[in-house]
């Protein structure tokens, strides 16, 4: 085995010291720093999804706190799911890859079948039992991270050949088609560089990275044609003015909200486009709303935090002795990262609009709960961490 362009250790050195570890050594506080700060960005969501819902709640539901309430269900909930995870060794967790992959793709296709999938604006996403609903998508998620972190975990050279790998993109490859189908494309770009990242950080080779990589990229285009409504958020992305009451609707009101907070904000609760001037203003538009709220440097400061929280995590993802532990805590740092970046870029008019909330802030109990729960299981890797100061980056190639 070579060295890598920036690493000097193997995959073998690397799980030399795994013993102690699995074996639950090592236990103590862990990094309270993350710990507190998800903890801090969900319960400040559970304020601004209040903020940003409380009129078009009253209007539509006529109970100002409709939306604010299951928000603060959903913060309660994946409270105790971050705090009963972070004492669960998560070692056992391996086990369970292949039923979350199994688990994922059963609820993805309970989405297709009538009288349980819920349709809203067109899209089929979720699936409901009684009064309760869930999204199966944001679920997939983690599935496919566990799945790919137990599956490298047996054995970490099978990162070193594209037959290796090839288990791993199958299964990625499933959830992606049957996210499409919904048809949610944001969630499916998602977990395709969800996907792609775990393979770069585990130290799948550039050769294996570019046959997957290639393909993707072409098929972006054709799925973009192959939907009229995508030809026109394209479109209205170009130039959201030409059709300023149709495709370009929203995404002129949220630049309206960006605006309108310049610096400092106009104070929190006192937005205005939150009148129903923009649409989602409580889910995938909210980042909009918490910058007209509190400006320029409010936001800053949302994502200073939300940086710090991806910085603590792949800190605690490079400290753990074993391979597993490591794919695990960067696949789950991944998601959160790829998915508040898109957030942002599509907010600010960076990329064409695509419905994709913001982790943790957004209205959404699925991905609220399914989120604070991943943060636990990273929590609870850094509570058994053996080395506390954090490694070089490194990539393993053969």
């Amino acid at each position: 085995m070579r060295r890598g362009r920036t690493g000097a250790r193997s995959v073998k050195n690397r799980q030399s010291n795994r013993p102690s570890l699995s074996r639950g050594g090592g236990r103590g506080r862990g990094d309270l720093l993350f710990f507190f700060a998800v903890a801090g960005l969900a319960a400040y969501g559970v304020v601004c999804v209040y903020s940003a819902s409380c009129y078009n709640a009253e209007v539509q539901y006529g109970d100002a706190l409709y939306f604010f309430r299951k928000q603060l269900v959903g913060f309660l909930l994946g409270l105790g799911a971050m705090i009963g995870l972070a004492f669960l060794p998560y070692e056992k967790l391996r086990r369970l890859g292949i039923p979350a992959l199994v688990l994922s793709v059963v609820l993805l296709v309970l989405v297709f079948i009538p009288g349980v999938g819920k349709s809203n604006y067109g899209a089929t996403r979720w699936i409901g039992f009684g009064g309760f609903t869930i999204q199966p998508s944001e679920i997939a998620k983690y599935g496919l991270i566990l799945f790919t972190a137990g599956y490298f975990a047996k054995d970490p050279a099978r990162m070193r050949t594209f037959r290796g790998i090839l288990p791993v993109l199958g299964a990625g490859a499933l959830i992606c088609v049957l996210v499409m189908l919904e048809p949610n494309m944001s969630v499916t770009m998602c977990i395709a560089a969800l996907l792609f990242g775990m393979l770069f950080s585990g130290g799948a080779t550039y050769k294996s990275l570019a046959v997957v990589l290639v393909p993707f990229l072409l098929a972006v285009p054709a799925l973009i044609a192959a939907a009229p409504y995508r030809l026109q958020r394209l479109s209205a992305f170009v130039d959201p003015w030409a059709s300023p009451k149709e495709e370009g609707y929203q995404l002129i009101q949220s630049l309206y909200a960006l605006g309108n907070g310049k610096f400092f904000g106009t104070g929190l609760f006192r937005s205005r486009q939150k009148y129903r001037f923009l649409p989602f203003a409580e889910s995938d538009f909210i980042l909009a709303v918490i910058a007209e709220e509190t400006g320029f440097f409010g936001v800053l400061l949302l994502f200073l935090v939300i940086g710090f929280v991806v910085w603590r995590g792949i800190k605690i993802a490079f400290s753990c002795d074993t391979f597993f532990g490591f794919m695990l805590v960067s696949g789950i740092i991944l998601a959160f990262a790829v998915q508040c970046s898109l957030n942002a870029l599509v907010v600010s008019g960076c990329i064409p609009p695509t419905g994709l909330p913001l982790p943790l802030i957004s209205a959404g109990n699925t991905s609220l709960v399914v989120t604070m729960a991943g943060m636990g299981v990273v929590y609870g890797v850094s509570r058994r961490k053996k080395n506390t100061a954090t490694p070089r980056f490194i990539r393993y190639t053969n």
